[in-house]
């Protein structure tokens, strides 16, 4: 089934916006009597992501509120400066975008590396934060190991784009590889191949190595300033991180709820929408 079949039956628009200097694309949806709402819900990626990694969410939040999906600064069709991504990066984007679609305050659904961007913004912002879920969030601890291995895949998959190694770099998400499709492949071929994407895979992907990740790690005194509610979402199979660790990045931010989704990967999101549909939606108090 087409991504974009995800998306029929809902009003939406795929624009550009002038973001602090990038042109920055995104997507909005939920439009119809919230066009001139200053509080929306903003969806953000992983690593080497794009927001076509939310066609299975869009829709159900976009009928209670007015919902974006945005590519993070260096991601899919976004300007890619070039200087290596770290958490502040993201931040100063996330707040750029957020004045110039006239924003005052948003809740943010992050996963991945999206979550560790939720949670330095909750941190930094908090009278622009509504409620933040943190979905399989990066940024908590670092494995050496696993960092290694996922800069190694990502970083062939830019670098020698065959539909091969994009492939086994989407695999790795879920937790049921044979979810992955060709349209999937294909989309993310058609980003990895943009000019020069190589050296901006390496901007993305310094968050893998010990000299960025370790300096911007999750602390206890940012989470200790988090006031927006939080919901963290785990998973029972996530090839990242164990249950353990997202129950970590629970215990540090003061009343937050802590949620395992069974049988899923890295992007509950995609491999089981209508149960993290319903999870966050109850959350939001949508529901």
């Amino acid at each position: 089934m087409s991504l974009w079949l995800d998306l029929a039956g809902c009003e939406y628009r795929i624009a550009y916006v002038n973001g602090g200097g990038l042109r920055t694309r995104y997507l909005e949806a939920g439009r119809e009597g919230r066009e001139n709402s200053k509080e929306a819900l903003i969806f953000l990626h992983g690593s080497g992501g794009y927001l076509e990694a939310y066609t299975k969410n869009i829709p159900a939040h976009a009928k209670h509120m007015r919902v974006f999906a945005i590519d993070m600064i260096g991601h899919g069709w976004t300007d890619k400066p070039d200087h290596p991504y770290e958490p502040k990066h993201y931040v100063k984007h996330l707040l750029d975008f957020c004045d110039a679609m006239g924003l005052e305050r948003v809740h943010l659904s992050g996963e991945s590396l999206g979550g560790w961007v939720a949670t330095h913004f909750a941190s930094t912002h908090p009278g622009r934060t509504g409620k933040i879920i943190l979905n399989t969030a990066a940024g908590v601890h670092y494995d050496p190991a696993v960092s290694a291995r996922i800069h190694e895949m990502s970083i062939k998959a830019a670098e020698n784009p065959s539909r091969e190694n994009i492939k086994k770099r989407l695999e790795w998400l879920m937790l049921d590889p044979s979810i992955v499709t060709e349209e999937m492949v294909d989309l993310r071929y058609k980003v990895y191949t943009l000019p020069n994407f190589g050296r901006v895979m390496r901007n993305v992907m310094c968050l893998h190595t010990a000299e960025f990740r370790v300096p911007n790690l999750i602390s206890d005194e940012e989470c200790a300033r988090i006031t927006a509610p939080t919901l963290v979402i785990w998973t029972s199979h996530d090839p990242g991180s164990t249950i353990e660790v997202g129950k970590k990045l629970a215990g540090m931010i003061r009343g937050s709820k802590f949620v395992v989704m069974d049988k899923c990967g890295h992007w509950p999101q995609f491999e089981d929408p209508d149960n993290f549909n319903r999870l966050q939606l109850e959350f939001l108090g949508a529901a």
